[in-house]
């Protein structure tokens, strides 16, 4: 009796050895762009507010963090600040 899966794992890869993660290691990372100002840093810096709105994230530097520091604690959506 044959198998019907033919030389396939059971996962459905066919043995090549890369995993569908991989590209995943190999991608440069995005700068952080402020959604307030437009500031950009090449890592996230510990001094900034990252909010999730309408489940899209927004980061906001440290300077426009602090300006609107009763709007955010507030938990206003960026738009009314």
């Amino acid at each position: 009796m044959t198998s019907d899966h033919g030389d396939k794992n059971d996962d459905g890869d066919s043995g090549s050895g890369k995993n569908r993660g991989d590209s995943a290691l190999t991608e440069q990372p995005r700068p952080v762009v402020c959604a307030h100002c437009g500031t950009t840093s090449p890592d996230p810096q510990p001094t900034w507010t990252c909010s999730v709105e309408n489940g899209a994230r927004h980061y906001f530097c440290d300077t426009c963090a602090r300006a609107n520091l009763r709007a955010i604690e507030g938990r206003l959506d960026s738009g009314w600040w």
